[in-house]
């Protein structure tokens, strides 16, 4: 593809777009992976967390090739990111959890980066898709969406601040993306149909899933906080 000629811009416009419409997704895993962080630490935690996803990302995007050809490669990132969105509400109820909010700067990094290479699997794909193997596209796409992470990082963190209740629904959007992973899954296609289907059976048991990880993920986290709870009003 030569360089800054139509299709290039076309391609590089779609690469914008598909980085736009995922960081949501990562806005609310810096966000509240940091909450429980002293502010100076929140904000070095946003930056550096972003710029270590970026990283992961563009290795990931270099070796797009060999992901393609990993089979269950979507159904192992689905489970890890709904483990790490009960992680993420599990972990508000007393501190003593050693899980991906822990109140460490390294244990905050080491959540976002795990969870950012999980979501970060159909993101690489549509990326490289887009660039159709041009390296340059994919350097700049990956480029612009630092800024559009952190600020969008930052702007939620603040939220969750203000309204906790964002903790809930920031942990439902990553369990709905980790079922979404699962449905993309190759070889469960005979289930779930591809992202085109019409068949009724496949499309019930598309919603299905949805359904059973986002409530799935809200009830273990709600059961998790009322036994910490319990076992506060104890030793107490």
């Amino acid at each position: 593809m030569e360089f800054l000629s139509a299709p290039w811009w076309s391609a590089l416009l779609a690469i914008v777009l598909i980085d736009l419409v995922l960081a949501g997704d990562n806005a609310i895993v810096i966000a509240l992976a940091a909450r429980n962080l002293p502010p100076p630490l929140k904000r070095k935690a946003i930056l550096w967390g972003t710029v270590g996803a970026i990283i992961v990302r563009s290795i990931m995007t270099l070796g797009v090739v060999w992901l393609l050809k990993v089979p269950g490669l979507m159904l192992l990132g689905g489970l890890g990111l709904l483990w790490i969105a009960y992680q993420l509400l599990a972990d508000q109820s007393d501190g003593e959890h050693d899980g991906p909010s822990a109140s460490t700067f390294w244990g905050a990094m080491k959540t976002i980066v795990v969870a950012d290479a999980l979501m970060g699997i159909d993101n690489v794909l549509g990326v490289a898709g887009a660039a159709h193997g041009a390296m340059d596209l994919v350097v700049i796409g990956l480029l612009i969406s630092v800024p559009i992470v952190v600020f969008g990082s930052s702007v939620v963190l603040r939220l969750v601040e203000r309204f906790p209740v964002i903790i809930q629904l920031g942990a439902a959007v990553l369990a709905f993306t980790a079922a979404k992973m699962v449905v993309g899954e190759a070889l469960l296609r005979p289930v779930f149909g591809d992202a085109h289907t019409t068949d009724s059976m496949q499309l019930a048991a598309r919603w299905t899933l949805y359904a059973v990880a986002v409530l799935g993920v809200l009830g273990a986290g709600w059961w998790s906080q009322k036994r910490a709870q319990a076992a506060l009003a104890q030793q107490a």
